[in-house]
């Protein structure tokens, strides 16, 4: 059973598989200074509610941006599951050519999203992910990642106005009743909700154009669910893109015969 585990700046996602099967899958917040055994407690309490326990676990793969949490992590897969994890990083086999100046600058979900969203849709595909900051990754109809966009993401956005603007406050975003709004908490969710929207189909189309022809548009991430509607380009939703990645990395880079993963 592999425990795949995408570490973002704000949620951590967590995902049991046996093969290709998901089994069970959780949500929980980014604490950077919560330590090995903080994190080792809580994923066994979630993984027993769903019926598991560490011991059924053989693998582990894991995609982290927050570098301050790579040793942490990568202590808690040795020690409590007793086996080095697969990190999505250089030299790992990804099966997909990087066509970025640097590829060391890729972050490990983008190449994860990467992965899944060619998998699932072929390509060209362009992934949308709404996470802390929302990056636009574009894969080419041959399945190399060809780079993309970084823009600031909703929660981003919201702290800078609430911070910046003395009377304006951050609000819980949902869809106001109309996109001209008569009060300033809908006025707020107006502008975030639907200038998201828009930006998302103002980068699409012109990456489509760059790309010459259309392109498989995926959401993942946070508020994925509630801007996707509300957008012309993206066809598909998929909260655990990430995971599925990280699933197929490891699939990927399983040890052959005679072998051990280090």
């Amino acid at each position: 059973m592999l425990l795949a585990v995408s570490v973002g700046n704000t949620r951590i996602k967590l995902a049991l598989y046996r093969g290709r099967a998901l089994l069970a899958n959780w949500v929980i917040a980014t604490v950077r200074e919560s330590t090995t055994d903080e994190y080792a407690m809580l994923w066994r309490q979630l993984c027993r509610h769903a019926g598991y326990d560490f011991e059924d676990i053989t693998g582990v793969a894991i995609a982290c941006v927050v570098p301050q949490l790579a040793a942490t992590l990568r202590r808690l897969s040795r020690t409590y599951l007793g086996r080095p994890p697969l990190e999505v990083g250089p030299g790992i086999r990804t099966g997909m050519r990087v066509l970025y100046e640097n590829p060391r600058e890729v972050g490990a979900d983008r190449i994860t999203n990467a992965i899944a969203a060619y998998a699932a849709y072929k390509g060209p595909a362009i992934v949308v992910d709404f996470g802390t900051a929302m990056t636009f990754t574009v894969v080419s109809a041959e399945g190399d990642f060809l780079g993309g966009a970084i823009a600031p993401g909703v929660d981003i956005s919201m702290d800078a106005l609430a911070l910046h603007a003395a009377q304006l406050r951050k609000v819980e975003i949902t869809r106001p009743p109309s996109v001209i709004a008569r009060n300033t908490v809908a006025a707020i969710q107006s502008g975030v909700l639907f200038g998201f929207a828009g930006q998302v189909d103002g980068m699409v189309e012109r990456m489509q154009r760059e790309l010459g022809g259309q392109a498989a548009v995926v959401a993942t991430g946070g508020f994925a669910e509630l801007i996707a509607p509300e957008t012309r380009s993206i066809a598909h939703v998929d909260p655990l893109l990430g995971l599925e990645g990280l699933r197929i990395l490891y699939e990927r880079n399983a040890p052959v015969e005679g072998e051990a993963r280090e």
